[in-house]
C-alpha cells in the first residue's frame, strides 16, 4: 500500500472530520488520537501534514507551529481580522469593537474595520473615532456596493477573518465578495434588536491568493472570557498610544488618569480619541486585579 503525504490548510471541521486543501484537492481527514491526548485540537487555518492512503481515512499527522490563534472564533494563523460594524440596527458597541481590535493587535493580527449600512445612517462618527487610531477603516453600502473594491484590496493574500456582532451584515458583505457562496443572511429581530446567528461554524473560502473566513458572531462575554489581555500588555494593543509610551512622568504609569501621563494629555488635546481611551480604561479596570497564571 502506498501512502502519500501532503502539507495543507484546514478549511473547516464538522463532526470530528477536518477538510484540508492541498495539492489542488480537498481531503476529508480525521485527526490522530495523539492530539486528543495532548488536549490540542486542530482548527480552521491550521497548517498541517496529512497522510492520504490508497484506502481508508486520510489522517492529520502533524500540526505545524501556529503564528497566532483565536479561541473564539476558533481560528489559527490569521493575517487580518476584518471587524464588521453597522451604523445602526444593531447600534455599534464601541467597547466591543475596541476589545476586538486590541485582541487582534495583541496577537500580531492587523485589524481592519468595515462599517456597513452606510446608506441607512452616517458613518462619520465611527470614521472620526478610528481615523486617529491608525486602524484602516472602510465604509461599505450594500445598496450600491460602495467600498467593495476597497475591501477586495485588503483581502489580497493570507488568511483574513470576518467577525462582528450578529445582524451587522457579515454574510451580506461576503455574498457581495463571493456571490457563488450565497450565505444565509439573518433578518433583524425587532424584539431583541439583534440578528439571528446565521453562521454555524468557522469556514475558510478561497479568495485570490489567500482565504477569507466567515465566523459566528461574537459577544462581549466571549471576548471577556477568551481574549483577555494582561494589564501590562494592554497599552501596546492600542496603536495610537505607541508614540506616547515612555513619555509619561512616572515609569509605572497605567495611562488611566495619572498626572503627567502623556497618553491622558494626548486625549485632552484631541490627538487620541476619548472614546478609545474610555475603552482602554474599561478594559484595564477589568484585568488590573487578575493574577498571571
Amino acid at each position: 500500500m502506498v501512502n502519500n503525504e501532503y502539507s495543507g490548510i484546514i478549511l473547516k471541521s464538522i463532526g470530528g472530520f477536518y477538510y484540508v486543501e492541498t495539492a489542488g484537492s480537498v481531503y476529508e481527514c480525521k485527526a490522530r488520537g495523539a492530539f486528543r491526548k495532548k488536549g490540542f485540537k486542530p482548527v480552521a487555518g491550521d497548517r498541517v501534514k496529512i497522510t492520504v492512503p490508497e484506502s481508508g481515512y486520510c489522517t492529520i499527522d502533524e500540526i505545524y507551529e501556529r503564528k497566532n490563534s483565536l479561541i473564539r472564533p476558533p481560528l489559527a494563523n490569521i493575517d487580518k481580522l476584518i471587524i464588521v460594524v453597522s451604523t445602526c440596527s444593531p447600534q455599534p458597541n464601541l467597547l466591543v469593537i475596541d476589545k476586538m481590535t486590541a485582541a487582534a493587535v495583541n496577537k500580531g493580527i492587523e485589524p481592519v474595520i468595515v462599517i456597513t449600512k452606510c446608506d441607512l445612517s452616517s458613518a462619520d462618527k465611527l470614521r472620526e473615532i478610528y481615523s486617529l487610531s491608525g486602524i484602516k477603516t472602510i465604509e461599505f453600502s450594500s445598496a450600491d456596493n460602495r467600498g467593495l473594491e476597497e475591501v477586495r484590496d485588503v483581502l489580497n493574500s493570507g488568511v483574513c477573518a470576518f467577525t462582528g456582532n450578529s445582524g451587522v451584515g457579515k454574510s451580506t458583505l461576503l455574498n457581495a465578495l463571493l456571490p457563488e457562496l450565497q450565505l444565509d443572511t439573518g433578518e433583524i429581530s425587532q424584539k431583541l434588536g439583534r440578528g439571528r446567528h446565521t453562521t454555524r461554524c468557522v469556514e475558510l473560502y478561497k479568495f485570490g491568493d489567500g482565504f477569507v473566513a466567515d465566523t459566528p458572531g461574537f459577544s462581549t462575554v466571549d471576548l471577556e472570557r477568551y481574549e483577555v489581555i494582561e494589564k501590562d500588555e494592554l497599552q501596546y494593543a492600542f496603536p495610537e498610544f505607541d508614540k506616547y509610551l515612555g513619555e509619561c512622568k512616572f515609569v509605572s504609569c497605567s495611562h488611566v488618569c495619572e498626572k503627567g501621563c502623556a497618553v491622558v494629555e494626548a486625549v485632552k488635546k484631541g490627538e487620541i480619541s476619548r472614546s478609545r481611551h474610555d475603552s482602554f480604561v474599561a478594559m484595564y479596570n477589568e484585568v488590573k486585579d487578575l493574577k498571571k497564571w
